[in-house]
């Protein structure tokens, strides 16, 4: 029927976009010009999605989550690619198990559902360093996301890697990839260089073709646009609730006068830093709003996209649309909310800079229609309840939550005081410098860098340990004579007081805590980036280690060797060992750190990411089923960083718990 929309001139009513088209191939995916809407083999299509990041998800979960999102009524994901994922090192290559991109993509076209594929080279996402590799940095003065020769080497020899693999699935040779965004919110970044677009269309045509629907997104104000749009590639905006639609659609039709208005992302949700709040919205604000979009006659996109920090929020829940907008039709998704977020493993966790330094939790629960573990929310059917009133749903039943136990209570018992397996930990050995270096500088990518030096003089009184601002990234665990002193911050506390005598080892052990992924657009360095000072006096002649802690783990480290003798206590940088059996099965669970401050932990050599619930909110990890064993034991590995508590143990229970934060009172130890 008839519809209200928005032209570029204001308000009125028109017919959508209705009729096919005899003459277009047998197979394509098009934009329509004329009557200002997408048409899929000639004719009127609209597509309902959701965003899923395989990276995110554990190889053997693909398959449940993916079925999960179809028979919520859902004929589309939306799939970021992090460059940084697949090459962890120059010309590294890694496509192996987790990282298969390609069974991931057959995987979706085997289930009937579309693709809409955002390659990047970078993606935001709230992933490490927006996807970019770190080995960029190691070219101290590259000019990321820029047409600085460095940077497009390596993009270019990248993208001939990357899109090959997906010119096959391209829709219009036979797959299931309907549309292709190039780069990612560029317009909000400071470099403003068009050559870099330029080259990317130029890369992204030559190795795809010239009849994929390529496409950038960004904000609705004039200085975005203006900076993130080019000739060739199909332009949308995103903006959140409250926004006039008039103005924002009207912003798009200034660089796309023709052609269907999109929002690529309606923000309505948010993300989870480390000492906030979980965020959540409710079902019934979720099903409400999405059920009044489709009463204007709107087609349904749950765009659940990464990310684009930065931005204010609104209130609101998780949905997006395809509104019909006169003979136009505008998609309307949200931004910041997975339809499934999964879990940030190991050290992929981004991070956002709003007048200081805030790094994303290891969930990236998001409370989304389905949760970190892959399970039917409240908000799940009710969105499928809303779609099925506009469309059919597919046949058959949701498929049930994953199983979960309670494994219940596991002692660990101290293995070694860091400082004591070095050894083992750095088995090239320090590097000596005058000054500190970055992680950079030693091409350490994650994880951490142990710096140590001596005391110069005797310090009979307190006097003050420094870091210049900004000069630790992210935070240091210092020890002198290897007794834990306390920690230095990024953007928190920069001093510390401390005694000793002349020739006193002084340790800082430095944690990346991830780079940032949105927010600042500046090359985010880690470890010591300036010199420290002990009462003002600049601290000289240092020995610094980078630490393979993840190498030495996955080999079987330190269950294969004997405990260290300690004489020292629970406080600083120390490992816990501990195992336990599966009774038969190995099913989802959740572990809980009860008197624990901060660390990592590994299972079976698995990094399941960080652990801070002396920070939280988050006070579980998610250890998926696939990790674990039957028929043998489980190997637990904790590095603690502050603080054990008296009887260290871990709690594995059959239900998360990600919204429990302590005051900001409690964050001097924390």
């Amino acid at each position: 029927g008839r519809v209200l929309g928005v032209r570029a001139g204001g308000f009125g009513v028109a017919q959508p976009c209705l009729s096919p088209q005899p003459t277009a191939p047998a197979r394509s995916f098009q934009l329509d010009y004329e009557q200002d809407c997408f048409r899929r083999d000639g004719v009127p299509f609209r597509y309902i999605s959701g965003s899923i990041h395989y990276a995110r998800v554990p190889r053997p979960a693909w398959r449940d989550r993916l079925l999960k999102m179809y028979m919520s009524g859902l004929n589309a994901v939306q799939v970021y690619v992090p460059w940084n994922y697949h090459e962890p090192l120059p010309g590294v290559y890694d496509f192996a198990g987790d990282r298969d991109v390609e069974a991931f993509l057959d995987l979706t076209a085997e289930l009937g559902l579309l693709v809409i594929l955002r390659p990047g080279p970078y993606i935001c996402a709230e992933w490490e360093m927006g996807g970019l590799p770190a080995w960029l940095l190691w070219q101290s003065d590259i000019v990321l996301r820029s047409s600085d020769p460095a940077f497009l080497a390596a993009v270019d020899s990248w993208l001939h890697v990357l899109l090959p693999k997906i010119k096959p699935r391209l829709y219009q040779n036979g797959g299931n990839i309907i549309s292709v965004q190039v780069e990612n919110e560029y317009g909000s970044y400071y470099a403003c260089d068009y050559n870099y677009l330029r080259h990317l269309l130029g890369s992204f045509r030559a190795l795809l073709g010239g009849e994929v629907l390529l496409f950038t997104t960004d904000g609705a104000q004039a200085e975005e646009l203006r900076c993130g749009t080019l000739q060739g590639l199909y332009a949308t905006v995103d903006f959140g609730p409250g926004s006039n639609l008039t103005e924002v659609f009207g912003a798009q039709r200034s660089v796309e006068p023709r052609g269907p208005l999109v929002n690529s992302e309606y923000y309505t949700g948010w993300l989870d830093y480390w000492g906030g709040a979980h965020a959540s919205t409710s079902a019934v604000q979720v099903a409400r709003g999405l059920t009044d979009m489709l009463r204007l006659g709107a087609n349904v996109n749950m765009q659940v996209a990464g990310w684009g920090g930065g931005h204010s929020m609104g209130p609101g829940g998780l949905w997006g649309v395809w509104v019909s907008v006169g003979a136009e039709r505008t998609r309307l998704v949200s931004r910041r909310y997975m339809f499934h977020g999964g879990t940030n493993f190991a050290y992929w966790s981004g991070a956002d800079l709003k007048a200081q330094y805030k790094p994303v939790t290891t969930s990236y629960d998001y409370d989304a229609p389905l949760s970190e573990a892959g399970d039917p929310t409240e908000k799940l059917f009710a969105i499928r309840t809303v779609i099925s009133q506009f469309q059919p749903l597919p046949v058959g039943p949701m498929p049930p939550a994953t199983p979960k136990y309670a494994y219940g209570r596991v002692d660990l018992r101290k293995y070694a005081d860091l400082l004591d397996v070095l050894d083992v930990l750095s088995p090239s050995g320090p590097i000596r410098s005058q000054f500190p270096l970055t992680f950079e500088a030693i091409k350490q990518t994650h994880g951490f860098v142990l710096y140590h030096t001596q005391l110069p003089h005797d310090v009979p009184a307190p006097a003050p340990l420094s870091a210049p601002p900004h000069g630790v990234c992210d935070r240091g665990y210092v020890m002198l004579q290897k007794e834990y002193q306390g920690t230095l911050e990024r953007d928190g506390q920069s001093t510390l007081p401390v005694t000793g005598r002349a020739g006193d080892a002084l340790d800082v052990l430095l944690e990346n805590m991830g780079r940032l992924s949105f927010g600042a657009n500046f090359s985010d360095f880690k470890g010591l980036l300036g010199n420290l000072s002990l009462d003002s006096s600049p601290l000289s002649n240092w020995l610094i280690y980078p630490l393979a802690i993840d190498a030495a783990v996955q080999q079987g480290w330190p269950h294969a060797a004997l405990p260290q003798p300690s004489s020292r206590g629970r406080s600083g940088p120390a490992f816990y060992t501990g195992t336990f059996e599966t009774p038969g099965i190995a099913w989802d669970t959740f572990v809980k750190f009860p008197g624990w401050s901060k660390g990592q932990l590994w299972i079976n050599g698995f990094n399941l990411g960080r652990y801070w619930p002396r920070r939280g909110p988050q006070q579980t990890l998610f250890v998926p089923g696939s990790v674990l064993r039957v028929g043998c034991p489980n190997n637990i590995t904790v590095l603690e960083l502050e603080g054990a508590p008296p009887s260290p143990f871990l709690l594995f229970l059959d239900q998360p718990l990600l919204n429990s934060t302590l005051s900001p009172s409690t964050w001097t130890t924390g």
